[in-house]
C-alpha cells in the first residue's frame, strides 16, 4: 500500500510547481546560509510555499508550491495585461474566478511571479546574477504519466491531430507547440514532393526541368501556407501579438525615459538610430565569417581533391583522412569563435527584450550555419565540376610540400595530365548531406546523449556506494552529532531521486530544432534537382524526428519553460531566403548539367557565361512573380481574427476597465498564504512537533500532504538547508585534511 501511494506521488510530483537548484559548493557556509534564508523569505513574501531537500554533495533543491490565491491573482493580472494589449479576444474574468486553462499557463504565471522584478510584483530572482549567484537553475518537473501516454499513442500515428498539438501546448507552452506544428506541417507537405520526386527519379533522372519548377513552386506554397498557419494557431491559442507584453532584459541599458503616447506609462528606451548604427557592424561580421570559414573549407576541399583524385604516391590510404580531420577540428573551433563574436556584438546592440535579442542573435548565427552547411556543395557544383581542369594544375604546390618527406623511389607522382573530373561527385555529396548526415545527426542528437546520461548516472551511483563503504565506521560519531537527518523519508525516495536526476539534465532550446529543420529545408530548396529522392529521405527522417524530439524533451532535457510565441521567429525569414537562393542555384544547375553529356574530361560540355546569367535572371524574376501571385491568393483567404491597432485597443479596454471594474473581489478561498506566513512566526518546539506528528498519525494523508508538512514554515526550511550546508562543508574539510 505504501509503495502504491509512493508511486502515485512520483507521477503527481507531490504538488511541486518549480524546483530551484541552489549551489553552495565553493561558497562560505555562513554566506551561503544567509543567501538561502533570503531566497526562502523572498519566495514566501509573494505567496509561495517552500520545502528544502538535499541535492547532490554541493547543492540543495528548494521545492516551490504556489497558493491557490496567488495563482488566481497571477492569472488574472496576466489576462488583463494581454487583453489591454490586444492579445486576448475575450474579456478577463474576475480575480476570484480566474483559473489557469492549462498546466503550461499555470507554470508560466508562477515562473513570472518568481522572476519578474519586485517593482512589478514578483520576487526578482534571476539565476546566476547578483545576490542570486548561488541559484543554478529554475525548472519544473516532468509529468511522466502524460509524457509516456503521448509517446505510446504517437508511435502508432502517422500524423498528429490538432488535439495532439493542443496537448503539447498544454504541457510545454506555445513556443514548443509551434515547433511541433511547423514540423507536422512540413512533414505533411513533404508527401507530395516525395512521391513526385520518386516518379521523376524513375522516369526523368537527375537535373529535370519539370522537377525543378515543381520543387520551387512547392517551396513558395509551403512558406506562404505556414505564414497563414501561424496566424491561425496564434488566434486559436490567443497569443497573437504576444511579443508586445514581453518583459525587459536585465542587461538592457536605457539611454533615456519617455512617456508612451498610447499607454501613458514612463519607460526607458534606447534610440533606434543609435542601435541601427551599431547593427551596421553585422556587415563586416558577415564578411569575416565568410572569409574565415570559406578559407578553411576551401583549403580542405582542395587538399581532398588533390589527395583523392590527383595524388598517387605513398601513404595515400592514410592521407585521405587529413581533410576530414582538419574540417572536424577547425570548422567547429572557428564556428565557436564566430558565435562568441556574434554574442558580443548582440550585447553591444543593446536590445530591450529577450525576444528581439534572440532574433538578432539567430540571424547572425544563421550566416555561420549557411556557410558551414552549404559551401562544400557550392564548391563542388560551381567550382570543381566546371573549372577543375583549370584549377588542378595549380595544386602542384602540395606536391612540393610532400616531396621532401618521401624517398626518391617513392617520389610523389601526379596525374594532372590524365586528370578527369568525377561527374558523380556532386550527386554523392548531396546524398551524404541528405541521408548519411541526417542519420548521424539523429544519433548524436538523441541516442548518444541518452546513453551518456544513463552511463553517467550509473557512474555516480557507483561513486556514492564506494563513498559510503569507505565512510562506514569512520564518520559514525559525526553522523550522531547531526541535528538533522539527511536520509530521505521512505515515501519520498523515488520522488527525490527523480527530482535529482532531472536537475542534472540540460535545458531544452527549441531554437536548435528549428535551426535543424531550416538547414534541412535549404538542402531541399537548393540542391534536390541533383538527386530527386531528397524529399523521400527527408519524409522518412521527419517521421522519426517528430517523435524523437518529443522523446528528447521528455527523457533527455528538463521540462521546457512554458514560453509563449506567435511565430517561429527569424527562421521564417530564413526559409524565404533559402527558397529564393534555391531558385537561383537550381536554374544554374539545370543549365549546367541537364544535357547529360559531359565533355572529354568530365566537365559540362558547354557553359556560356551570358547564357548562365540570363538563365539565373529569368528564373529569379519568375520566382518573384509566382511568389507574389501565391501570396495574393493566400491573402484572399485572410482569417477573420485580424489584428487591429494596438493603441486603440489598449485605450478602449483601459476605459472599459476604469468604468466597470472596481476593487478586486476576493472569493471564499481559504487564505493559505496567511497560513504560510503565519507559520514562520510560530515557535518551533519539541512539543509542537510531537503534536503535529500525533495529529498526522490520527488522520490518513496522501504523500503530497506529508511531503509539504515535513518542515514547518520557511524558517525551519532555512535551518534544514543550513544544517545540510554545514555538514557537507565539514565533510569536505575532513577529506582535504
Amino acid at each position: 500500500m505504501a509503495s502504491a501511494s509512493a508511486d502515485h506521488a512520483v507521477h503527481q510530483n507531490n504538488d511541486v510547481d518549480y524546483v530551484i537548484r541552489y549551489r553552495f559548493g565553493d561558497a562560505d557556509a555562513s554566506e551561503a546560509g544567509k543567501q538561502l534564508e533570503l531566497l526562502l523569505r523572498t519566495l514566501v513574501e509573494i505567496g509561495l510555499q517552500t520545502e528544502v531537500r538535499q541535492g547532490d554533495e554541493s547543492t540543495l533543491l528548494v521545492f516551490v508550491r504556489a497558493t491557490k490565491k496567488s495563482v488566481k491573482r497571477g492569472v488574472y493580472h496576466s489576462r488583463v495585461r494581454d487583453w489591454l494589449h490586444g492579445v486576448r479576444n475575450t474579456e478577463p474574468e474576475s480575480a476570484s474566478t480566474a483559473e489557469a486553462q492549462t498546466e503550461a499557463e499555470r507554470l508560466r504565471v508562477i515562473y513570472h511571479m518568481i522572476t519578474v522584478p519586485k517593482e512589478e510584483g514578483g520576487a526578482g530572482i534571476s539565476p546566476g546574477h547578483g545576490e542570486w549567484k548561488h541559484i543554478d537553475a529554475i525548472f519544473s518537473l516532468h509529468d511522466e504519466q502524460t509524457n509516456n501516454r503521448c509517446m505510446r499513442e504517437w508511435s502508432r500515428k502517422t500524423f498528429l491531430s490538432p488535439e495532439d498539438l493542443d496537448q503539447i501546448r498544454g504541457q510545454f507552452g506555445e513556443s514548443v507547440a509551434l515547433y511541433f506544428a511547423f514540423l507536422q506541417s512540413y512533414f505533411r507537405f513533404l508527401v507530395f514532393p516525395a512521391l513526385f520526386g520518386f516518379s521523376c527519379w524513375l522516369l526523368l533522372g537527375s537535373f529535370s526541368i519539370i522537377y525543378t519548377v515543381v520543387n520551387s513552386l512547392w517551396c513558395i506554397i509551403f512558406i506562404e501556407y505556414w505564414k497563414r498557419q501561424e496566424v491561425d494557431l496564434s488566434c486559436r491559442w490567443q497569443t497573437k501579438g504576444v511579443s508586445v507584453v514581453r518583459t525587459k532584459r536585465r542587461e538592457f541599458i536605457a539611454e533615456k525615459e519617455i512617456r508612451d503616447e498610447g499607454t501613458g506609462e514612463v519607460r526607458g528606451v534606447f534610440p533606434a538610430q543609435k542601435r541601427m548604427c551599431r547593427q551596421l557592424l553585422q556587415i563586416p561580421f558577415a564578411l569575416l565569417s565568410t572569409v574565415a570559414l570559406g578559407v578553411i573549407i576551401a583549403t580542405c576541399f582542395a587538399i581532398e581533391i588533390f589527395i583523392s583524385e590527383v595524388y598517387n604516391g605513398p601513404l595515400k590510404t592514410y592521407l585521405v583522412f587529413i581533410p576530414t580531420i582538419l574540417l572536424s577540428s577547425l570548422v567547429p573551433t572557428m564556428s565557436a569563435v564566430l558565435t562568441a563574436v556574434a554574442t558580443k556584438l548582440n550585447d553591444y546592440e543593446n536590445y530591450e527584450t529577450k525576444d528581439t535579442y534572440d532574433i538578432a542573435l539567430t540571424q547572425k548565427i544563421f550566416v555561420i550555419n549557411f556557410i558551414t552547411s552549404y559551401l562544400p556543395v557550392f564548391l563542388t557544383a560551381f567550382v570543381y565540376v566546371p573549372f577543375a581542369s583549370l584549377i588542378v594544375p595549380y595544386l602542384d604546390i602540395f606536391q612540393v610540400t610532400v616531396r621532401p618527406f618521401v624517398s626518391k623511389e617513392h617520389a610523389t607522382t601526379a596525374r594532372t595530365a590524365n586528370f578527369s573530373i568525377d561527374p558523380d561527385r556532386l550527386r554523392k555529396q548531396v546524398i551524404y548531406f541528405t541521408v548519411t548526415a541526417q542519420i548521424v545527426g539523429f544519433a548524436m542528437e538523441t541516442i548518444v546523449p541518452y546513453l551518456k546520461q544513463n552511463l553517467l548516472r550509473k557512474y555516480k551511483e557507483y561513486q556514492k556506494k564506494q563513498g559510503k563503504i569507505e565512510a562506514t565506521g569512520s564518520d559514525s560519531e559525526s553522523e550522531n552529532d547531526q541535528s538533522v537527518s539527511f536520509d530521505d523519508p521512505v515515501d519520498e525516495v523515488k520522488f527525490l531521486t527523480r527530482a535529482r536526476n532531472e536537475a542534472e539534465l540540460s535545458d531544452y532550446d527549441v531554437t536548435d530544432d528549428l535551426r535543424e529543420m531550416c538547414i534541412q529545408f535549404g538542402y531541399l530548396a537548393l540542391f534536390s534537382p541533383v538527386w530527386p529522392l531528397v524529399p523521400v529521405s527527408f519524409l522518412a527522417n521527419n517521421w522519426v524526428e517528430l517523435r524523437s524530439d518529443f522523446f528528447k524533451i521528455c527523457m533527455e532535457c528538463r521540462r521546457p519553460l512554458p514560453l509563449r510565441a506567435d511565430t517561429i521567429g527569424p527562421w521564417l525569414e530564413s526559409l524565404g531566403f533559402l527558397s529564393w537562393v534555391g531558385s537561383i542555384t537550381s536554374s544554374a544547375l539545370i543549365y549546367m548539367f541537364s544535357n547529360g553529356h559531359p565533355g572529354p574530361n568530365g566537365e559540362p560540355s558547354v557553359i556560356k557565361g551570358w547564357a548562365l546569367l540570363l538563365t539565373i535572371f529569368f528564373s529569379e524574376h519568375l520566382y518573384l512573380i509566382v511568389r507574389y501571385a501565391v501570396r495574393a491568393a493566400m491573402d484572399k483567404l485572410e482569417l477573420p481574427n485580424s489584428r487591429q491597432d494596438r493603441t486603440n485597443h489598449y485605450l478602449m479596454r483601459k476605459r472599459y476597465l476604469e468604468s466597470t471594474l472596481r476593487t478586486d473581489v476576493v472569493g471564499d478561498e481559504p487564505d493559505d498564504e496567511k497560513d504560510i506566513r503565519g507559520s514562520e512566526l510560530d515557535e518551533i518546539s519539541v512539543k509542537t512537533l510531537e503534536d503535529d506528528a500525533r495529529k498526522s498519525s490520527l488522520h490518513e494523508t496522501d504523500p503530497a500532504d506529508r511531503f509539504w508538512r515535513r518542515q514547518k514554515g520557511w524558517l525551519e526550511s532555512a535551518r534544514v538547508g543550513q544544517s545540510i550546508i554545514q555538514a557537507q562543508v565539514g565533510k569536505e574539510g575532513k577529506k582535504q585534511q
